[in-house]
């Protein structure tokens, strides 16, 4: 579901992968107009897994299909001189809620300087692996970031990467936000901007944000591979009798004296602090502390069903979160109730079904969300678009489809598979 913060605004998005559509879509959840430019017959993450089954293995990606909602898709052979012409007169068209790029492929011919010399006040954002323009991609990024040596059991001989492409996503959220700085400013002063975004200086800006690169400086220590244990205060996952498991968190002083108070350990908190010396009220005490904590709290989880142990930490308020797979998430976990969460809905996909969606993550009471639009097929604007923006004929628009220039929508592969 969208809001219509945006009025509008038309932004062009030229792109692949996850950070600079996921800013697209971050934006057209926002009510701006996304306008996708695609390759005919799909991009180079066009078909990225997971994909629907199809008897002749061109199912629909739902990587690609959940990146891309809520945008129009025009269809042009960007590899002739006249799409390319076409895409520089999108990105330039005339008026206040336009002249809006988004991209992380660098073509020379969506060169912002290039742009500028038909629209001054472009305002261009260009999603770059580093900062020089070189290439790298989020798993590329990550490895650099120290993270791997210390997630989980890592080590400097066995790194574990994660699976969320962490820095894919915060480059997105970066990238969207700027775009709207760069148009507000535009806005009061005429001017416009060009912006670039490296997922290295994504990454390597939060470890200075998180405090990591300082730690290191001045402390000259680095963080220590400490399995599921949270660094810097007390928290792990414990086993309960039914085999499940369950994460604990105590943070803060109000978290602990829950947790406390859940387990009913008071008494052996007592008795630790007292032969260790420690002060457990303070959440660097309780990481130093953190093997002994957990010692009196793994009897008490593994005395009870996941259920029965859910119950006590809820009574007592306590800061407790269950591991599911995501099919157990979606069928249990409340949070995930479309019709009581307006964060999520059920959309129908062309060549994909009936399924559930997120829309904007933010709520405002009072604002009324409209439906999300399901990603589009292929070219499914070509010609709406073309007229509309461009102000082309009919008959101009349909020369370009009989030179091969831009294609219509492309077939459903749904229905082509049930018409086979």
């Amino acid at each position: 579901m969208t809001y219509p913060f945006l009025n509008r605004l038309r932004v062009i998005e030229s792109s692949a992968f996850i950070a600079a559509p996921l800013a697209g879509l971050t934006l057209a959840q926002h009510g701006a107009d996304v306008i996708r430019i695609d390759m005919i017959g799909g991009g180079i993450d066009y078909g990225r897994m997971p994909r629907m089954p199809h008897p002749e293995g061109r199912g629909r990606s739902l990587y690609w299909t959940a990146l891309n909602k809520g945008k129009r898709s025009v269809a042009v052979d960007l590899c002739r001189p006249e799409g390319r012409e076409l895409i520089q007169a999108l990105v330039t068209a005339p008026g206040p809620d336009a002249g809006v790029l988004l991209t992380n492929i660098g073509t020379p011919w969506l060169a912002h300087g290039l742009l500028a010399e038909k629209r001054a006040d472009l305002v261009s954002c260009t999603i770059q692996g580093n900062g020089d323009g070189s290439t790298a991609v989020d798993y590329t990024v990550n490895c650099a970031t120290g993270y791997p040596l210390v997630t989980g059991g890592g080590s400097a001989q066995h790194p574990v990467n994660h699976v969320l492409p962490a820095w894919d996503i915060a480059c997105a959220y970066q990238a969207a936000f700027a775009v709207l700085a760069a148009v507000d400013r535009r806005r009061r002063t005429g001017e416009g901007a060009e912006l670039k975004l490296a997922l290295s200086d994504t990454a390597f800006t939060m470890l200075s944000h998180l405090g990591v690169l300082a730690e290191v400086e001045l402390l000259g220590q680095e963080r220590p591979s400490i399995g599921n244990h949270l660094y810097g205060a007390f928290g792990r996952d414990f086993a309960t009798s039914d085999g499940r498991r369950l994460m604990v968190v105590a943070i803060s002083a109000g978290q602990w004296k829950c947790l406390v108070d859940a387990c009913g350990i008071a008494a052996d908190v007592q008795a630790l602090q007292a032969r260790t010396g420690l002060d457990l009220s303070d959440e660097a005490r309780r990481f130093e502390a953190r093997e002994a904590i957990a010692g009196l709290l793994e009897p008490w989880f593994a005395a009870r069903t996941r259920e029965q142990a859910e119950r006590e930490l809820d009574a007592h308020r306590a800061t407790w979160g269950r591991y599911s797979t995501v099919g157990e998430m979606m069928a249990q976990d409340p949070r995930m109730n479309s019709a009581s969460n307006p964060v999520f809905e059920r959309i129908e996909t062309p060549g994909v079904g009936e399924h559930i969606a997120a829309g904007a993550t933010v709520r405002a009471p009072g604002m009324s969300r409209a439906p999300t639009t399901p990603a589009a097929l292929l070219g499914t604007h070509t010609d709406e678009v073309l007229c509309e923006v461009l102000g082309m004929s009919s008959g101009a628009i349909g020369r370009l489809h009989d030179a091969g220039i831009v294609a219509g929508p492309e077939r459903d592969p749904t229905v082509a598979a049930r018409a086979a």
